[in-house]
């Protein structure tokens, strides 16, 4: 099945630009806008796999990232920005986002980035894994109990998901294990990332391990 993305920028050139790399690599633009308001409403109407969105569009991309994850956990939602703020960055993995490219990266990469995405891999630039990391080992040192906490808030199945993933378990394997659909999966691994503070799945899968180092 061909990948559908939504597409929401306010600059129609770089729209057109990704609409030509996506639909060359084989992708289905199923909407288009420049609002995030009315990014919302296609999200909810069309249900891509895949928002792409562009972060400082009319009403912002990062509110519109929230009220579509909140709304489709299932869907992928990957912010497309010039923005190389710590703020941006961070409030954008805070809403939901799965990736957070910058508009200077090469076109004939996107679609591979994307599909990365689908696979649970974060689509972060080089340029600014560093600072992924360092947030990671300020929020380590920031204690134990609030870890503990969102893992207390974990429910059975999430923990099942989250094993697996420190297992090494892709997302089609864990659906192949619990019987259930690898959109069901995609939602409790996003519900297990909320409920951590985790930017990504190996950030999950490394306070998982931290925490049971811990026990032991």
């Amino acid at each position: 099945m061909r990948t559908r993305v939504l597409i929401a920028d306010d600059h129609p050139p770089t729209r057109a630009g990704v609409r030509l790399a996506l639909e060359r690599a084989g992708f289905i633009i199923c909407a288009e806008t420049w609002t995030a308001d009315r990014a919302v409403e296609l999200a909810v109407q069309e249900r891509p796999d895949i928002c792409l969105l562009d972060i400082h569009m009319p009403g912002g991309g990062i509110a519109a990232a929230g009220a579509i994850a909140e709304r489709l956990p299932g869907t992928s939602i990957v912010m497309l920005t010039v923005s190389q703020d710590d703020d941006d960055l961070f409030d954008a993995l805070k809403a939901g986002a799965s990736g957070y490219l910058l508009k200077t990266t090469d076109p004939e990469r996107l679609p591979h980035a994307l599909q990365g995405v689908l696979r649970g891999e974060a689509a972060l630039p080089r340029a600014l894994v560093s600072r992924v990391l360092a947030e990671f080992r300020r929020r380590q040192h920031h204690g134990r109990r609030a870890g503990e906490a969102g893992f207390r808030d974990l429910t059975s199945r999430e923990w099942e998901v989250l094993e697996l993933l420190g297992e090494g378990h892709t997302t089609a394997e864990i659906a192949e294990k619990l019987f259930v659909s690898p959109a069901t999966v995609r939602t409790h691994v996003a519900s297990t990332l909320r409920k951590l503070s985790a930017p990504d799945r190996e950030t999950a899968v490394a306070l998982l391990k931290q925490l049971n180092a811990q026990a032991t």
